[in-house]
């Protein structure tokens, strides 16, 4: 595998760059956990025991992060367009564009956001353009056009257009033309997310090139009501690089100050670096994909413009290799829980189910999982579906259908599940664990797995800020 630029200082950042982050909330933390002072210090200790040489180097630009949050505190907005709303919405989608050598596609992908939302869908959503770019003419051009397509989302304050600047003169680059284009959009995107720090519970990157999925807004609002008690940093709805990815909002003021950091690479980049910094071992990736690209590949005639690449999630049929099925729910019927791993029309059906109550699947050999679906209730209409349930994975031998060492895929979804898998061990068992009592019966419709091939040893590197990232080969820990 081709190793990137500044591949051995990135790999240092979870070490160094922590401590720095960390200290923003040092006292409210410290009261949480007595013990994070302890914990600063041995990272800082490991720290200078694994850098190698050339990353030392490096060393004063990862400290110079930690003044980057004084910038943002300075920057200077405008309001090009709308007004921002009275209350925090559920949901701000922030949305950066430049103008580039052949314009932009904003509006399309502003067009395709509102029209695959209701109104109702929109009334928790604020959607956020930060316009960038040293034109006024340009900017109020562009903010024209925007109020003209969607003035009555202006008026309802669900669309804001802002400009904004550091108001830091910065340091000239001294490297390419594309370089200097993604220290810009960097620099975009951290002005977008400062500005939207109170405006929202969570917060939703978008690139200026994309498509939105019919009632997207309703799939994101599910995931995070499910997700709302779970530790996470995190959540990806498509496989691209930069777009569909959302956070909290209480994490962006760091998030921002991140994408600061002095050095060429690119928002995705940082973005997986920052969820390693917050603890989140492996990415999070719901299917299907809520969010695609605009389908033009990079902007014709713009060699910085970054590719919309999609990596796509497992498709075609389900694998669901050879295994044992266990279940101590009261069975409903005479049909085993086997039923539900056969990928055929049969339900599994179980009585009054309780909390604790599980239904295992132990693969006769280890596998490498790439994906999972676990659908539950009844079609079409989803009666008896497993209303408080998660799925986990499993590694170590399987002793009477459990393994040794379980770990927290992700929970159910209006009684489904489909997320992919990022692990680097081959997994020997799946769990779907009930969490609440529920009456009177349950269903449980299929479990649906799907692996790599076995000569899948490693997947391909991707680059650029729209491209598909390269999966995160360690165990998704929870």
């Amino acid at each position: 595998m081709r190793r990137r630029p500044w591949g051995c200082v990135i790999a240092a950042v979870p070490l160094v760059v922590l401590s720095f982050l960390l200290q923003e909330n040092e006292e409210e933390h410290l009261k949480e956990n007595p013990s994070l002072e302890e914990k600063k210090k041995t990272l800082w200790r490991l720290n200078q025991e694994q850098l190698g040489s050339e990353s030392r180097d490096h060393l004063a630009a990862f400290k110079n992060m930690r003044e980057a949050a004084p910038v943002l505190q300075q920057a200077t907005y405008r309001l090009l367009a709308g007004a921002p709303p009275q209350g925090r919405r559920l949901l701000a989608a922030g949305i950066a564009s430049e103008r580039g050598p052949r314009g932009t596609y904003l509006l399309d992908t502003l067009r395709s956001l509102f029209q695959a939302s209701s109104e109702a869908e929109l009334d928790h959503v604020l959607v956020l353009v930060h316009l960038s770019g040293g034109d006024p003419a340009w900017l109020g051009q562009t903010a024209a056009n925007i109020s003209g397509l969607f003035g009555r989302h202006i008026e309802a304050r669900r669309l804001l257009v802002i400009g904004g600047a550091s108001g830091h003169p910065g340091s000239p680059s001294r490297g390419s033309a594309c370089g200097a284009r993604r220290a810009g959009r960097r620099a975009s995107y951290a002005l977008l997310m400062n500005f939207a720090r109170n405006l929202s519970e969570y917060f939703l990157v978008m690139g200026d090139r994309v498509r939105c999925s019919p009632e997207f807004i309703s799939s994101v609002s599910r995931v995070l009501w499910a997700w709302r008690a779970l530790p996470w940093a995190v959540l990806e709805f498509s496989g691209l690089c930069l777009s569909g990815k959302v956070v909290r909002a209480g994490d962006l003021g760091r998030l921002a100050s991140l994408l600061l950091f002095p050095a060429d690479l690119p928002i995705p980049s940082l973005l997986s670096e920052f969820r390693l910094l917050l603890a989140q071992d492996a990415p999070i990736r719901f299917n299907p994909a809520v969010f695609h690209g605009s389908g033009r590949g990079s902007v014709a005639g713009d060699p910085c413009a970054p590719p919309e690449e999609e990596e796509e999630a497992a498709s075609g049929e389900p694998d669901n290799p050879a295994a044992t099925v266990l279940s101590d729910m009261m069975a409903a019927g005479s049909a085993p829980p086997q039923v539900a791993y056969v990928l055929n029309k049969e339900c599994y059906s179980a009585l009054s189910p309780v909390r604790g109550n599980y239904l295992a699947v132990a693969w006769d050999r280890p596998q490498r999982v790439a994906r999972v679906a676990v659908l539950t209730g009844s079609e079409p209409h989803g009666l008896h579906l497993l209303r408080q349930g998660r799925v986990e994975l499993g590694l170590g031998p399987p002793v009477a259908g459990h393994c040794g060492r379980h770990s927290l895929l992700g929970p159910l979804v209006a009684g489904r599940l489909d997320q992919a898998v990022f692990s680097e061990a081959r997994l020997s068992c799946l769990r779907l664990l009930v969490l609440a009592p529920q009456e009177p019966w349950l269903l449980v419709r299929q479990i649906r797995v799907w692996t790599w091939p076995e000569e899948a040893d490693a997947e391909p590197a991707a680059s650029g800020e729209d491209a598909g990232p390269a999966p995160t080969r360690s165990a998704a820990r929870q």
